[in-house]
């Protein structure tokens, strides 16, 4: 079984919008919706789980019944941190699911993932057990320790932009979860890492934006002309 765990519960506090960025409408219809419409139409994903904000759960099930999005199981709060609501997700899932299914992690504010992204998500997840949607850098990245002088650039090539889904057999995320507790780690392709395993490449899009800022919602504009 192949299993959406959709990450929706951010506020988007750097938008500076008077609603969470997912719930940012785009002719007339949430963010959120574009991105469940996405997986909902893809024939290889069996289920939809939606993770969003405490105080926006009967919005979000009002929501997806107006737009009649089919596959979806469940929708429950998430934590105050993207990890923690993917844990939350994880854990959940693992209650009624098998270890070996595949859980595709995905942001709610990220509306254009591409059929052939989520396949190939499928497909290395069931042979490799993790991978990463990435694209390669096309920018020069500079690190600064202090934030005033530079003190290294990495090289380009080895370089890449992280993208989701990240997807993993549901068992092995779980059990990354729960070893690397206190670890720090933010994204769950880091957790498997944390944790001894491999996590593999999928070649991402550039149109795979997430939204964060206003002027990602302009380019997103832009695409969905």
């Amino acid at each position: 079984m192949n299993i959406a765990l959709i990450l929706a519960a951010g506020k988007g506090t750097r938008m500076g919008a008077p609603v969470p960025k997912q719930f940012i409408e785009y002719k007339e219809k949430p963010i959120l919706i574009y991105t469940l419409e996405a997986f909902a139409k893809h024939p290889e994903i069996d289920e939809i789980c939606v993770i969003c904000p405490n105080d926006s759960i009967d919005f979000t099930k009002k929501m997806i019944n107006e737009y009649q999005i089919p596959k979806i199981s469940w929708i429950c709060a998430g934590g105050s941190t993207r990890r923690e609501s993917s844990k939350i997700g994880v854990s959940k899932l693992m209650e009624t699911h098998e270890k070996d299914d595949i859980v595709l992690i995905h942001d709610g504010a990220r509306p254009n993932p591409s059929a052939r992204i989520i396949t190939e998500n499928i497909a290395v997840a069931k042979e490799k057990g993790a991978c990463e949607t990435v694209v390669p850098s096309s920018d020069t990245i500079a690190v600064s320790v202090d934030g005033a002088r530079l003190h290294r650039v990495p090289n380009r090539e080895v370089l890449y932009n992280v993208q989701t889904p990240q997807s993993f057999r549901l068992g092995l995320i779980h059990q990354a979860h729960l070893a690397c507790e206190d670890c720090g780690a933010t994204d769950d392709a880091a957790l498997i890492l944390r944790s001894g395993g491999e996590v593999f490449l999928v070649e991402g899009d550039k149109l795979n934006i997430k939204i964060t800022t206003e002027e990602d919602l302009r380019i997103l504009y832009s695409i969905m002309e």
